[in-house]
Parts: structure tokens; sequence; C-alpha cells
């Protein structure tokens, strides 16, 4: 492709190519695509979108097309591969000019640069990281960004790479220049922090995104650049001096307002920080010794003590507390029962832990993370008022959960508490001693503080095991806490329901249960809808627990399924449905067939939820385990259900539809156990069988389910059902057959096994096409025992219950082995004899004496 006369021609395709009017784009992308292994067409790309006079959209996509290109056709064994002159070519041209004014295409095009630093860097493209660390040097403002950017995308893609050659090439880009890496990175950081006092914020912006850049590079030098960095002096001297810049940051945070770009890079650079310290503490543990005592001082100051107040944030309070978590719980700083057997560098670790966790330290951090960091927020009770269905779904895990401050805090209260529960033990004894008694309503702090402990009590449950007697706490405190219906108690009232789920497997007494169903009736008629679904939550634990009985669990079945079934109605969040489907699962599985008098409302009420739920696949899953339990507890009578069962098992297990993604693991579960509960053949279950040849071609890890479903309509209606379906289960049997594994063979088997079985005139005739691979694997001996068990077991059942189709099998096979009928027939016994071993199970081996035995009396020469 010459530049000169191809530049106008796909500069004109690609404005085609951003046009909205698919007439015009269709075309220019099908031209584009044959384009795509032309030589000469990157270079034109090259040129256009490194033209900025050109329109923004095309150049943008000239740059996407180049990025393409790369992935597809730079390396030398790919078809079409770009020409090594090309390729040359092209990398000059690339690291020319960092002048790029658009930030989304300079952000592209430094990643592209980093693809093909990936690929030839430094063998083939030796220049790259010197031109860069030139071109950082430089006073342009413009230039200098652009080129940083670049070195911090083509260090993130070197550092990511891990075969061993590539990992000593980046050791050796790393040590050399490192120095540079860390000069760089100080000289942009005391330039931020000399800008800050001038309140220019354009050029605290400007020197700010360059101190972040250049700490990201710093940070994959300093986690992946080194074998041992705790030898090289520079990489400790840049970890220990994060703790002096972070203070110096977090300074600048009290003169940068809270609503401005500004402070939005400044927390990201602060969070950055932190993020170095965690990378290197998982990468390099024993490296990471001599900062853990550091480490610890800083975090428990900023997070546990006055020192952070004004200046920290939500975000930076979490990597502090991972930060003290993971020095906590690190299994490199845990020394074997026998301390002998420990390495000196973990013992030298687990004294520095041991040293800083004294007690007067341990009891503030457990003070402070109850009193402080378990108290509910005023931002959390509004959300309580205005949004309950919210507020439950985030106490339970939502999607922004895990990045949040409360779930941080208890993680790190457990690992604590677990770590050091002898020294903490009596510290929360003590906090539960001054709240015994109830707790004046008015008082919305002796509340809170309330419920903070009790959250702490439910979290350290296992350890707290020999230290509280809950059953005498449960009757005499928590219970009558309950019965508090006042509205301000809410809170309480969810918390110790909450607190007695946590406790139900870990202690409490079964003759107690009555009272606390009792109590669980009462709470989901709670006037506070947060209550009642903690309260579902609950009654799932309990009636899933080890000790659970049935009979002190029955008096009380109608009226909570009753009101759980109002509770599903009431709520209106998908995820809440979802929760209290499941309690409603758990509850029907727990009872089993006692539920059928109670499920009439909720067998009316869930197609219209699935109707509703169209949109909502995970509810649907939901509907369906719930579907499951149901037929389960309602046997034969799940006929009653088939109008809506039948179309809702159609509809999960066909891969034609969109929702078989999500649907077919629990809707092939649903179409099994209602095969297993019907009590006859219908119409229209058989019909649903359609569905299953294009499963059988999935091959997926559903096969066995499939499997069984097989059997169960060959046990169910053998007759009608190979009539309709047998033919085409065959074909799919064969074709499974040649790529399948030893254990789908045997699952294969054995449904031909089944069906020669249940059907011994029919069985044959359907599945002939199987039988003769039956009889070459008999006669090959074939090498797995479990599989050759298999076979003698089809085998078996032709030749004991229809006589006539093996002698035709027989004469069959002597014409492809091009044998006598008798020395093939005793070919096929010496194998059987010589492998009965190999059958285990005890009916097996007696079908084949009986298949070998019905031969002695017959008049057949080849018998």
């Amino acid at each position: 492709m010459d530049l000169n006369s191809a530049s106008t021609v796909v500069l004109q395709v690609l404005t085609q190519a951003t046009s909205q009017d698919t007439a015009v784009l269709k075309p220019a992308e099908e031209q584009l695509k044959q384009w795509e292994t032309q030589p000469g067409f990157y270079s034109v790309l090259l040129n256009i979108f490194t033209n900025h006079t050109l329109d923004i959209n095309v150049r943008w996509l000239a740059v996407l097309y180049f990025k393409h290109g790369i992935d597809r056709y730079w390396r030398r064994v790919a078809p079409h591969a770009l020409s090594e002159e090309e390729k040359t070519t092209l990398r000059a041209g690339l690291i020319t000019n960092f002048n790029e004014p658009i930030n989304q295409i300079a952000t592209q095009i430094a990643v592209l640069i980093a693809k093909v630093a990936r690929l030839d860097c430094p063998r083939q493209w030796p220049e790259l990281i010197p031109t860069l660390i030139e071109s950082v040097k430089v006073q342009d403002d413009l230039r200098q960004h652009r080129a940083l950017l670049t070195f911090y995308h083509v260090t993130k893609t070197l550092a990511s790479k891990r075969l061993a050659a590539d990992r000593k090439l980046f050791y050796d880009l790393a040590s050399g220049i490192y120095n540079f890496a860390c000069s760089l990175w100080n000289h942009h950081t005391d330039t931020f922090l000399q800008e800050v006092s001038s309140g220019n914020e354009a050029a605290i912006l400007s020197s700010l995104e360059r101190t972040l850049l250049s700490l990201k590079v710093l940070r994959k030098l300093t986690v992946n650049g080194f074998v041992e960095p705790h030898k090289n002096m520079e990489v400790m001297g840049f970890l220990h001096g994060i703790f002096e810049r972070l203070k110096q940051f977090l300074e600048c945070s009290r003169s940068i307002g809270t609503d401005n770009v500004c402070r939005d890079r400044l927390e990201k650079t602060i969070i950055l920080f932190t993020k170095v310290l965690l990378d290197f503490l998982d990468q390099h543990p024993f490296s990471f010794t001599p900062l853990i005592q550091r480490s610890l001082e800083f975090s428990v100051s900023y997070v546990f003590t006055e020192v952070g107040e004004g200046v920290t944030f939500e975000r930076f309070i979490v990597q502090c507390m991972n930060l003290i978590k993971m020095i906590v719980k690190n299994y490199a700083y845990k020394p074997s029962k026998n301390f002998e057997d420990s390495s000196p560098e973990t013992l030298e670790a687990h004294k520095i832990k041991m040293a800083f966790f004294t007690y007067p330290t341990l009891t503030e951090i457990c003070r402070r993370l109850v009193s402080h960091y378990f108290l509910l927020t005023e931002e959390e009770l509004t959300m309580w008022e205005e949004d309950p269905e919210g507020f439950t779904v985030e106490e339970t895990g939502g999607d922004s959960w895990k990045y949040s401050l409360r779930p941080c805090t208890e993680v790190l209260f457990i690992d604590i508490f677990h770590e050091y529960n002898q020294t903490l033990t009596p510290v929360l004894l003590e906090m539960m001693q001054t709240l015994q008694g109830p707790t004046n309503v008015e008082d919305m702090n002796a509340l809170l503080i309330k419920d903070a402990v009790y959250n702490a009590v439910g979290l350290a449950a296992y350890e707290l095991f020999d230290s509280v007697d809950f059953d005498q706490w449960f009757k005499n405190q928590l219970l009558p806490e309950l019965q508090v219906i006042h509205n301000r108690y809410k809170p309480l009232r969810r918390r110790v329901i909450w607190l007695i789920g946590q406790w139900i497997s870990v202690k409490f007494k079964s003759d107690l249960r009555p009272m606390l169903y009792e109590a669980i009736c009462n709470l989901l008629q709670d006037q506070d809808l947060v209550v009642r679904i903690e309260t579902a939550t609950t009654l799932k634990l309990t009636v899933d627990d080890f000790e659970f009985r049935t009979d002190q669990f029955l008096p009380y079945l109608e009226t909570m399924f009753t009101l759980l079934f109002q509770l599903l109605q009431q709520v209106t969040e998908c995820d809440t449905k979802m929760h209290v489907l499941h309690v409603l699962s758990c509850v029907i599985e727990r009872v089993n067939m006692q539920i059928r008098p109670y499920v009439g409302c909720l067998v009316q009420y869930l197609p219209l939820l699935w109707k509703q739920s169209e949109e909502h696949n995970m509810l649907r899953c939901a509907i369906l385990t719930t579907l499951i339990h149901l037929v389960q507890g309602l046997g034969a009578d799940s006929k009653n259900l088939y109008p809506f069962l039948l179309p809702v098992i159609q509809l999960s297990t066909d891969v034609s539809q969109p929702p078989h993604v999500y649907l077919l693991e629990d809707g092939l579960e649903l179409w099994l156990v209602t095969l297993e509960n019907s009590p006859c053949i219908t119409p229209e279950l058989l019909r649903i069988f359609q569905n299953m040849s294009p499963l059988l071609e999935l091959s997926s890890e559903n096969l066995r389910t499939c499997f069984k479903i097989i059997n169960g309509y060959i046990f169910l209606s053998s007759t009608e059902f190979l009539q309709t379906y047998a033919v085409g289960l065959c074909q799919s049997f064969c074709e499974l057959l040649k790529e399948i594994t030893t254990e789908g063979q045997v699952q294969v088997l054995k449904v031909v096994e089944n069906a020669l079985k249940v059907n011994p005139i029919l069985g044959p005739q359907m599945f002939q096409p199987i039988l003769p691979y039956v009889f070459k694997g008999i006669i090959e001996g074939e090498r797995y025992p479990v599989v050759m068990s298999t076979y003698l077991g089809v085998m078996g059942r032709v030749l004991l219950q229809n006589t006539s189709f093996f002698s035709s099998l027989l004469n069959e096979m002597a014409h492809k082995f091009n044998q006598e009928m008798d020395q093939l027939l005793g070919n096929m016994i010496e194998m059987w004899v010589d492998r009965m071993d190999n059958i285990t199970q005890p009916e097996r081996r007696k079908l084949s004496a009986l298949a070998l035995l019905s031969l002695l009396p017959s008049d057949n020469s080849q018998f």
C-alpha cells in the first residue's frame, strides 16, 4: 500500500466508519477489514492518528485499528504478519513525538506502544526505554506527561510477563532504571508539595498527575522488579520513605477542597501509596519484615487515634485496616507449634508483631473498633428509614459491600480477636457486662453502643464458646429485649435476632428452640421491614442447623410459612425476594411432605413472580430452587403444578434461549426431580425431552444430570419414550462415545443397560448401533475395568433377555471380524471369563453368570 496514494483513501473510509448511518458504516468496516492484512496499512494509520489537524473521532478509530492489528499481526508467526521492515518503521514513528493533545487518544497510544513493547522490548526495540527516559526529562509539560504516561504503561506491561526469561529481563531493566524512577518521583512529589502552598489549582493538578504516574511506575518496579528487594538499599529507602510522604499528602488534604478534581487525584495518590505497601507485603513478606513496625504504628495511629481526625477518608481507612489484617494473618509470620522448626525470618517477624500488639494496644484497637467503627452511622440509619430493602442488601453484601468500611472493620475485628483471643476475650466480656438489663429507648447513643457490642459478640461467637453461657443470656437478657416493641428499639431487635443466628450453630440448647420459634413468629410480624428480613435470615440458619428437629418446628410451621409468604409479597427488590425465597426453600426442604397443607398460596403466586422476573435471571434461579423443593415436598401431587412447571423447565433447558446460561443447572435439577416424583408420563412431560439432544451436544458439566433424566424417562415409560426418542438419542450417544471421557462412556452405557433391562424387546432394537461398539470392546479386551464391567453388563442383558437379537448381532460381528461365528463366540466367552474379576457389583456378577450359563442348553452350533 503506497503511503501517499493510500492515505486519502484510508482517511475517507475511516471517516465513513465513524458514521451513525449503518448503510455508510457497514461497507466502510468491511473495507477496513480487508485492508488489515495489506502491507503499509498500519503505516497509513500511524500517519493519520498522529495528524492532530484531523477529526478526533477519525484519529480515535485509527488508533483502535492499529491496536487491534498489533494483537493479530505483530507476532512473527501470525498469519499475514507484518514485515520486519514495516515494524521497524512503525516502532520509530510511535516514539518520535510525545505530543498528543487529546487525553483519551494519548492513553490509547501509550497502551499500543506497551503492546509492542511486550513483544519486542528490549531485543528488537532497545531504544524504547532510553527514549522514554530522555522524554520525561524535557521541560515541555505536554511531552513530559505523555512520555510519563507511556513509561507507566510500558512498565506495567513488562512487569506482567511471567516466563523466566522475561522475568530476568525485567529484573535487569528495574535494576538499571530504579534510581532514575525514584529521582523522578521525588522531583514531581516535591514540585507538587511546593505548588500546594501556592494555591494554583491548575499547577497543583498538573504536578499531582505526574506524581501519580511516576508512583505507578515505581510500584511496578518495586513489587515485580527484584528477587530479593530487601537487599537493595534504593528499594528499601523508597519504601521507608512512603510513610513520611503519606503524612505530607494527608496534611495537604486540609488545604485542598473536598469537591474538585485535585481532591480526587490526591486521594488516588494516597491510596496508591498504600497499594505499594500491600502489594509488596503480598509478594515479598520476608522483605517486608523491616517495615512491619512502621506500618503498624502508622496505620494504628491514623485509624485508632486522634492523629487521623480531619485528614483521613473512608478508602484510606479501609486500606490501613487491610494492611494491619495482612500483617496479623500473614502465614509467613506465624511460627510453627515447635518454635525450633520455624525459620529465623519467621521468628523475627513474629517477635516484631508480638512487641507491637501489647495489651494496651490490643485493648484500644478492640474498644475503638466496637465503640466507633461498629456504630450505625446517621447515613445508615437514614437509609434504614428511606430504603429498608437497600439497607439489608448493603448489610448482607451488596455490590459495593466489599469496598465499604463496615465489612472491613468486621473482618479486622474477627482476625485480631482470633489471633489474640486470650487477651481480648476479657475486654469484650467486660463490655457485655456493662450492658446488662434493658436500655432506655430515649437514649439513642446507648442503643447504638449496645448494638455495636452485640455485633462484636456475634462475630466472635466461636472464640467466646467457653466464656459465655449463651443459653442463660438468651433467656434472661436477649429474649426480653426482643419483646420491647418501641420503634426506637428496632436496631436492637434486629441485632438480637441476628446475634442468635450467629450463635445457633455454636452453642444453643435444643430445649430452647420452641421459645426461639415463638419469638421468630412475633418478629415476622414486626412493624419494621428490616427486622422482619433479618428474622427470616435467622430462621434459615435455625432450620439449616444440624440439631434442627422437625417435631419442635411443626407447631409453628403454618404461622411461619404464612408470614414468610406475606414478606415475599411485600418486598420489591430482586435481591430481597431471592433471599426470602431461599428461606422458604430451606423450610420446605427440611419439613418435606409436611409442607403440603400450606403451599397453596405460594403455588398460586410463583407463576406471577416468574412472569415479573423476566429481566432478572438470578431471581428466576431462586424460583427454580424453590420449585425443586416444592416438587420434592409434594411428591406425586406435584403433577398439579405441570401447567406452570413444564413450561418453566422447557425455557430453562432450551439452549437456544439466552436465559439458559443462568437457568440451565437449576432447570435440569427441577426436570429431574419432576420425573422422580411423577406418577406417570404425560404428553407434555414427554415433549420437553426435545431439549435433550442439544444439551448432550454441549458436553458440559451437566451431562451427569442429563443421563439421570434420560434414565428417569426410561424407568417411567420405556416403551413410549423409546419409540419417540430412541433413534435421535442413539445418534447423540454414538457421537458422545467418540470424544467423551471414560466416566462419560460408563454413564452412556448405563443408560443403554437400563433400557435393555426395562424393555428387553425394544431396547436392543433401538440401541442396535451402539451394541457392535460394545461387542468390539469386549473382544479387544477393554483395558479400563469399569468400562469393561459396563460392556459385560450390556451384553449380558442382550444375551439373557433377547437370545435371537444376540444371535443376529454375533452374525453381524463375525462378518466384520471375518471370523466364524463359533470362533468369535469362543473368543468373547474366553475374554468374558477372564475379565469376570473386573465386575465388582454383585448384581452384575450374577447377571454375567446367568448370561454365560444361558449358552449351555442351546442347540445352536455356535452356542
